[in-house]
């Protein structure tokens, strides 16, 4: 009695102040239009860092020594012959200069031929002489670069900055968060621009093809592509809206579920920037999630209110009579919702923390949109007798489609259904278990396989031993570690432990090099590229080595390992990830301590961990919170089982199908497993509100239900069809990790209807045996 009341005042207090609260809504969306201007991409590396993770911990630590994984790589390759001619090398050098000055690039890290940092040593009569590998009197002659050809030779940086068949080279850059020419936060979107504008267009020739991968240009050519996602939602959009038209035969009641979407949306973004957030690119499809869910709540109060006119009440009696209906139910589904997103801030990843605060702000700003505003517009809303007779018309024509459907709650058909229930919850077990945590294809998978950026990958891929996937390991040690020939050995056996690994292309540790160098002392004889076990002679060796090189620190108390990878496939890291993990717990060597990691590998290691390991506290805690809220709204664990169990079995095949088409769980697709949840529950708690309601009158079930699938029924398969259709064009975007969630949506929309409609009514058959009796 007590919730009737509040529902009454709350009736009382929103329509007898409708034309205040309409102008309310006017100014805030004014308001919010207008802070939606000053929002901005807000795309940064350190947003992807999970920073409490161990990894990170280590790559925070010591990436002012060694570098962070925010690095471009420029490869210049050649059309035709090799890269020992005087145009390649005047191209080279001008590349390099232009590199250095790019904002945000940290300059002391820039690595190429024409750097002082990239040097050779030899031995000679006199001992050990060394240089730039490209000389500072460097004319380029025959002689000249044949000289530079030998140089490359003894630095051993063929197949790490020279292509492995002298078709290539790279230039080596890493990347500020901070510019220090304006002490400004990098854009890494114009930082890609300019590498197209500065790097690409400027030396692509008929003799040179330009490559480049990195961090930067992949956040650029999503920003790129994600202008075509605007195109695709205006797509989206338009279908929607003629669907809506069909489905209400009326222009106003089309364009009133629509405007009130798009104004949740506008309240949306235009909070972001009062709060002080931005927009990442990997966030971008997150304001047509919150449409979806608005549209998809919108078409529950213009059927309730259809169906209060069909009955012969004037517009302010079937608006107050949907708003006192579906103030409780659809209350509960959007508080589901918000609770999904809500849930995933729960990952300590700030990119997936901002898209968690950015759904769950459009999902509360829907519970005032469609809660109130709706019904405040409907009232307005003068219907005649023809729209009357559309709707019967209509209701005609659905009603042989209504009593095929309503056979799920009748016995025999209902155990059918149960049947294959469980063969689908089987499928969903064995399938849903291969999810893999990450990517699961070579390239960048937000981007297609053709994309300008895998496309450069896989050159670079090929051509060299090295690539932009590397995992560093950091290994700590004593002071002068370095001319320790234990410890040097120790790291030796692991960097050669590691090259044998499947899935890593190679792997450099300074023993490796020392190795070189103490052969060199011996005429290159190769009998002596071994480890020296006098420390002067170890000195000697490791002596020539620069901190620069990356290979160890000042007092030589760190000397990482960098392994560079095939790809960076789930399977990939977890497998190198696995065996470092095995070798440093099995393999103990006193002052040897091997530390994961940095690299952009290590980055992506620490983010498939902490993914791996809020996902099923997730999903606990999200099942727990509607599990928890449907209780509250239906007192009866046999209620709840009916709406949890389809929810529960469509989550499930939402894992197989992942695992089908080859989708990783990880950032981008974390919020439509979300999503998921919240759109099941709407549907199940509108269809069994209802049904409830018809039950409670004393109907059987069988009769309950077809008059429930007549009224909300005909909203709940409208809007999973329609709002699959729309989303069903994102798998065409350009963007891959868009028209993944077109896969994932498109089939959410339809099995979380099909489950509403099917597999609850066939669930209340047996569950509620006692409400099924008149």
């Amino acid at each position: 009695m007590k919730l009737k009341s509040l529902i009454a005042s709350l009736e009382g207090l929103v329509f007898n102040n409708r034309r205040l609260i309409l102008g309310f809504f006017i100014l805030v969306t004014l308001l919010m239009a207008y802070s939606v201007t000053n929002l901005r991409i807000d795309a940064g590396f350190s947003k992807l860092l999970p920073l409490k993770h161990e990894y990170m911990q280590t790559y925070v630590e010591h990436r002012k020594e060694f570098g962070g994984a925010n690095r471009v790589l420029i490869a210049l390759m050649t059309k035709q012959g090799d890269i020992f001619t005087p145009e390649y090398f005047d191209t080279l050098q001008k590349a390099t200069d232009d590199v250095f000055f790019l904002p945000g690039v940290d300059r002391a890290l820039v690595t190429s031929l024409f750097t002082p940092n990239v040097r050779f040593t030899e031995v000679v009569e006199d001992g050990i002489a060394g240089g730039n590998v490209v000389p500072a009197d460097f004319e380029p002659t025959p002689e000249g670069l044949e000289k530079v050809r030998k140089n490359i030779l003894k630095a051993g940086i063929l197949g790490r900055l020279v292509a492995n068949d002298f078709t290539g080279a790279v230039i080596s850059a890493q990347l500020l968060e901070i510019d220090p020419s304006s002490g400004e936060k990098l854009d890494f979107i114009k930082v890609s621009h300019l590498l197209e504008e500065r790097i690409r267009d400027k030396y692509q020739s008929d003799q040179i093809d330009v490559h480049i991968i990195g961090f930067a240009k992949v956040i650029g050519d999503i920003a790129d592509g994600a202008k075509r996602v605007i195109l695709f939602f205006c797509v989206a959009f338009v279908i929607t809206a003629l669907l809506v038209f069909l489905y209400t035969r009326s222009v106003i009641l089309s364009l009133i579920p629509l405007g009130c979407s798009l104004i949740a949306v506008v309240w949306q973004l235009g909070l972001l920037p009062l709060l002080g957030y931005g927009i990442d690119p990997m966030g971008l499809l997150v304001p047509f999630l919150i449409f979806a869910i608005g549209v998809s709540h919108a078409v529950q109060m213009i059927t309730a209110n259809t169906a209060e006119v069909r009955a012969g009440a004037d517009s302010m009696t079937a608006a107050k009579a949907g708003f006192r209906q579906l103030l409780i139910p659809g209350f509960i589904a959007l508080a589901s919702d918000t609770i999904g997103f809500v849930t995933i801030h729960m990952i300590e990843i700030r990119v997936i923390q901002e898209m968690a605060i950015t759904a769950s702000l459009g999902v509360a700003v829907i519970i005032l949109t469609n809660l109130i505003l709706l019904p405040i517009l409907l009232s307005y809303v003068k219907t005649g007798r023809r729209f009357q007779r559309r709707v019967d018309e209509q209701i005609n024509v659905l009603r042989p489609f209504w009593r095929f459907f309503e056979q799920s709650a009748e016995p025999k058909p209902a155990i059918f259904i149960l049947v294959v229930a469980v063969l689908l919850l089987g499928f969903g077990l064995w399938k849903g278990s291969d999810v893999q945590i990450g990517d699961m294809h070579r390239g960048v998978p937000e981007l297609r396989s053709d994309s300008r950026y895998n496309i450069d990958s896989a050159v670079i891929t090929e051509h060299f031993s090295i690539g932009v996937d590397v995992i560093t390991v950091i290994v700590e040690t004593k002071p002068d570690g370095c001319i320790d020939y234990d410890i040097m050995t120790a790291i030796d056996r692991f960097a050669w432990h590691m090259n044998n690994v499947d899935g890593v292309q190679s792997t450099i540790g300074l023993p490796g090099i020392a190795k070189i160098i103490n052969s060199g002392w011996n005429e290159g004889s190769l009998k002596w590229r071994v480890l020296p076990r006098n420390q002067s002679t170890m000195v000697q060796a490791v002596g020539y080595v620069p901190t620069s090189s990356g290979l160890l620190n000042s007092d030589c108390s760190v000397m990482p390992v960098m392994i560079f990878t095939k790809d960076h496939k789930a399977e990939t890291i977890s497998q190198i990830v696995s065996e470092v993990k095995r070798y440093r717990d099995t393999t103990i060597t006193k002052d040897v301590k091997f530390r994961l990691a940095t690299g952009n590998v290590g980055v992506m290691a620490a983010t498939n961990e902490e993914v791996s390991a809020a996902q099923f506290p997730i999903l606990l805690y999200v099942f727990g919170a509607v599990i928890f809220l449907c209780f509250y709204e239906f007192r009866s664990v046999r209620s709840v089982l009916c709406i949890i169990l389809p929810l529960a079995l469509v989550s499930l095949l939402a894992y197989a199908l992942m695992s089908i088409f080859q989708i990783g769980l990880k950032v981008s697709t974390l919020p439509v497993v979300a999503l998921g949840v919240g759109v099941g529950v709407d549907y199940g708690i509108y269809i069994f509100s209802r049904l409830r309601s018809y039950l409670r009158e004393g109907q059987t079930l069988q009769q309950a239900y077809l008059h429930t699938l007549a009224i909300t029924g005909n909203g709940v398969v409208f809007t999973g069809v329609t709002l699959a259709i729309g989303v069903s064009t994102w798998i065409f975007s350009p963007l891959k990790f868009q028209a993944d969630m077109g896969i994932l949506l498109t089939f959410m929309f339809l099995v979380n209807m099909l489950g509403a409609i099917l597999l609850l009514p066939a669930l209340a058959c047996f569950l509620l045996k006692k409400e099924n009796k008149p």
